[in-house]
């Protein structure tokens, strides 16, 4: 059994019941010495104590277990290369000792940061003052996205959820439009129909309880037919599963736990729809090719990247991708996160990022290599995704997606085997964005960053009108 150490979690649970190292020692079975040894990561944990603390305690072993280092080290490297701070950054034993040895000291200062990046993003946005009384106010989005990142973009009892529901269900692919139409009829007495345009002129889907009717707009094409009504077995079947989850998130925001359950209900319907083992072996088989994906399993582009960043189970794990959504003007509409890359969280304004040039080639998959001002580098690809279109008025409203992981895991992919990673000459120097962007001489700035003072001289210019 490999070495397991839970001293912060353990001290925090004890002091949690106003216990005593004895008074937890007495219920544990084991001497006080041996929970000092434990507390101070000085023994590992064995399976025996381990059982003895969940039947004790009644706490989850998972929670017990749940280290959050392969998350928390970058993101508190990411912090300190902030300008923020001066002086020397704490090295790499330095701060894996602050997550192992104050797991809870962390989370409070990535806390803290997370809001005064958020600040600092906001502050740069504002163009009315009146507006300044909305700065302190967290964005649901932001806190989902955390949720979903803290917990690398799996959940597993909604993955046995959609497993144990498929089974039920049964059917192929191509019979599941039928099959959930069935099962709803059948289980749950809905009845699911497509109505016109006229009837439901702007809603997609419309989930009449009490009428026990499920409505979808004739704008969906088939893929996303199958998915609504996966999205609404996943109300009928999850509910208690989404409530617990949402219980344990600690959002303090209405607004934030209704987006938390929609988007937790969309992870249902996704692992249905594509079932863990069998995309998993189909992305290894195929080096994630996301179109022979789509199609094995009848779902739409962006609805197979978006399965593939949820690929995370222990055991089985598939390329850790971070995931977005952007629209023309560079506004992130979605995103999702299974790595420690911190670009998801605030990317998509940077021009030479060519997720943007997909605009112009739709359909086709752009592969890129880019790096970050601190080195950091990806693989990325990106390619646009079409919307339902019901009118004159929303045609070419197409997104881009755009599905990346770090440049460790490229040669796992197929979009990536003409390149070759260790050529300094294919990477794009990117930024987060231009306010926060350190880069100098850049040919595409924007704007004067936040964190940094270009050099203005009067007597020569530069490649643009921000830096000399």
């Amino acid at each position: 059994m490999q070495k397991t150490f839970v001293g912060p979690q353990l001290r925090q649970l004890r002091r949690d019941h106003g216990e005593t190292q004895a008074q937890m020692a007495r219920r544990l079975g084991i001497s006080a010495a041996y929970v000092n040894l434990l507390e101070s990561n000085q023994r590992s944990l064995s399976v025996q104590v381990l059982v003895s603390i969940t039947e004790e305690y009644g706490v989850d072993w998972r929670d017990l277990l749940g280290h959050q280092s392969e998350t928390r080290i970058p993101e508190l490297r990411v912090a300190m290369r902030d300008p923020v701070f001066t002086g020397d950054a704490p090295d790499l034993q330095e701060l894996r000792a602050a997550v192992d040895h104050a797991p809870r000291f962390v989370a409070r200062f990535l806390q803290i940061y997370q809001s005064h990046r958020t600040m600092a993003e906001r502050i740069n946005r504002l163009t009315d003052t009146a507006q300044i009384d909305q700065l302190l106010a967290a964005a649901p989005e932001a806190a989902i996205h955390d949720f979903f990142r803290d917990r690398q973009n799996h959940f597993d009892d909604l993955e046995q959820a959609a497993e144990e529901l498929r089974e039920k269900i049964g059917g192929s692919h191509d019979d599941m439009y039928a099959s959930l139409k069935r099962y709803l009829r059948v289980e749950h007495g809905i009845e699911a129909r497509v109505v016109r345009l006229s009837e439901m002129p702007d809603t997609l889907r419309e989930f009449r309880r009490d009428a026990g009717q499920v409505l979808l707009s004739e704008a969906l094409d088939h893929p996303n037919r199958v998915f609504q009504l996966a999205y609404v077995a996943g109300l009928l079947v999850t509910s208690e599963l989404v409530a617990a989850r949402i219980a344990k998130a600690g959002l303090s925001d209405d607004d934030a736990e209704a987006r938390l359950a929609v988007e937790l209900t969309n992870y249902f319907a996704a692992a249905f729809l594509m079932p863990y083992d069998t995309v998993h072996e189909l992305a290894e088989l195929t080096r994630y090719d996301i179109d022979r994906i789509a199609a094995a399993f009848g779902v739409s582009y962006e609805q197979a990247c978006h399965r593939l960043t949820t690929l995370q189970r222990d055991g089985k794990r598939g390329v850790p991708f971070f995931f977005l959504r952007v629209d023309r003007a560079g506004n992130i509409t979605k995103r999702f996160n299974a790595t420690a890359i911190t670009l998801a969280e605030q990317g998509g304004a940077c021009p030479v990022w060519d997720i943007h040039g997909a605009f112009r080639s739709p359909g086709l998959i752009l592969p890129q290599f880019v790096e970050l001002p601190d080195g950091e580098r990806f693989f990325t690809i990106s390619r646009t995704t079409d919307r339902p279109v019901f009118s004159r008025q929303t045609q070419d409203r197409r997104l881009v997606i755009a599905l990346g992981c770090e440049v460790g895991y490229a040669d796992r992919l197929g979009y990536a085997e003409r390149f070759d990673p260790t050529d300094r000459t294919l990477y794009a120097p990117i930024g987060i964005s231009c306010h926060l962007c350190p880069r100098q001489a850049c040919s595409q700035r924007a704007h004067q960053p936040v964190n940094v003072r270009l050099k203005i001289d009067a007597d020569r210019r530069g490649r643009t009108r921000y830096e000399s």
